[in-house]
């Protein structure tokens, strides 16, 4: 994350766009900005040397008026109430533009789960769980997967809720095992969106989708699924990166193998040179590639004021939730960068996760092949909805997926009454 970022600054600057293109009132401007409800816990936890540490909680539920509050589950040190507010943000416009019907929210806490031992982070979690209560609920709020947990954590919360409401309800958390009502497809569906996104972009901008180059900034699920999906299109992926550092390979990396090397692997520095050939290269140098298709799938801000000037990309996809600062987002347009937002592109992930919850209301699994034909119906309608708005009003497709989960947030919202 850029030292200078501010999501919560930067969610609310491309929100006032969309507020000012339809020409919201005040008073529902008040409404439409302000979360619902804010949430800080204390989280002490005795460690396995006996020692006691004490981390924070946070959640953030911005708007239900579409449906229960969704939205992801992080742990990271670097995970406060700012975060929380801006991405919880960021949730309610997503799960409007793809039109499903759940609102927003986001939370986790200021852990690095690397410095922790599984029983420490299933403590945690569970914790976690019971200290929100009633606030968190299958008709209430329904946490998933985000940066630093996974299926095992949503197991968890599974469990904690379970325990503390003495009832069986795996529709409260989505991103779960298969073997606890997870869904097929659930683990690839942000990557899996994120490149047929990706497809329709470049055939709208004039890029043929195969043989386009393509860097991805980020390898962890979404960027080592997407690679794999856009490999499977045709396109070049010239360029991955981690935290680890990068890869670099003119004529295109051998996608196949560093994915299955990096199941083995925890980082791109660890993957040997023999197996996947290539050169070595950092995250900044990968932004600043000279390809048809860039893709920041990591942490927010990546994309900022001190480095938008490198970026030569024809299109930028963001995989990543607010990966692009405010003022980068402008420098792009302004140089006629076309760049498909956060709310439209990573769409994927909340979709599935809204179908694994109708899959747990029924208490029915549906076939991996009808979860993805839903999740392309979903995805598609949505393209289409942003695409011609954009191409309607000559404005950016962020300025357009915006106003339309606007619109759609601000109907519920005048149907229901203040």
């Amino acid at each position: 994350m850029h030292g200078e970022h501010d999501p919560r600054e930067c969610s609310e600057n491309f929100l006032s766009g969309a507020l000012d293109l339809l020409e919201v009132d005040d008073e529902l401007r008040h409404l439409l900005r302000g979360p619902f409800r804010e949430v800080a816990l204390e989280l002490p936890l005795r460690r396995d040397d006996d020692s006691l540490s004490v981390f924070h909680g946070y959640r953030v539920q911005h708007d239900h008026s579409r449906g229960p509050f969704k939205g992801g589950f992080r742990f990271h040190p670097e995970m406060d109430m700012d975060h929380s507010r801006g991405l919880a943000s960021v949730m309610t416009w997503k799960t409007a533009v793809v039109d499903i019907p759940m609102g927003g929210a986001k939370g986790g806490i200021d852990c690095d789960p690397s410095e922790l031992s599984r029983g420490e982070l299933e403590t945690l979690t569970k914790r976690f769980v019971q200290k929100l209560g009633p606030l968190l609920g299958p008709d209430v709020d329904i946490p998933a997967p985000d940066v630093g947990t996974g299926p095992r954590e949503m197991a968890w919360i599974y469990a904690g809720y379970a325990r503390t409401h003495e009832m069986d309800a795996p529709g409260v958390v989505t991103g779960k095992p298969l073997e606890l009502g997870g869904s097929l497809g659930r683990t690839e569906a942000t990557g899996r969106g994120v490149a047929m996104v990706t497809e329709w972009a470049c055939e709208a901008e004039g890029i043929d989708p195969e043989g386009a180059t393509v860097a991805i900034q980020g390898f962890g699920n979404v960027g080592s699924h997407l690679a794999r999906f856009l490999d499977d299109l045709g396109a070049t992926v010239v360029a991955v990166s981690d935290v680890g550092g990068g890869l670099h390979r003119d004529d295109g990396l051998d996608v196949e193998t560093l994915f299955r090397q990096m199941n083995v692997e925890d980082s791109i520095d660890t993957v040997v040179e023999s197996d996947v050939p290539h050169d070595s290269i950092s995250n900044e140098e990968l932004l600043a590639l000279d390809v048809d298709v860039l893709i920041p799938a990591a942490l927010e801000g990546v994309i900022h004021g001190d480095n938008v000037d490198d970026v030569r990309a024809d299109l930028v996809v963001e995989a990543a939730n607010l990966p692009t600062t405010c003022d980068a987002d402008r420098a792009l347009a302004e140089r006629g960068i076309s760049l498909v937002p956060d709310i439209l592109a990573n769409a994927g992930g909340v979709t599935v996760s809204y179908l694994e919850w109708v899959q747990n209301r029924q208490r029915y699994r549906w076939s991996e092949e009808r979860v993805n034909g839903e999740l392309r119906d979903f995805m598609r309608e949505a393209w289409e909805d942003v695409s011609e708005r954009a191409s309607g009003e000559d404005v950016t497709y962020r300025r357009a997926a915006y106003a339309t989960a606007v619109e759609r947030v601000r109907e519920a919202t005048r149907l229901r009454g203040f």
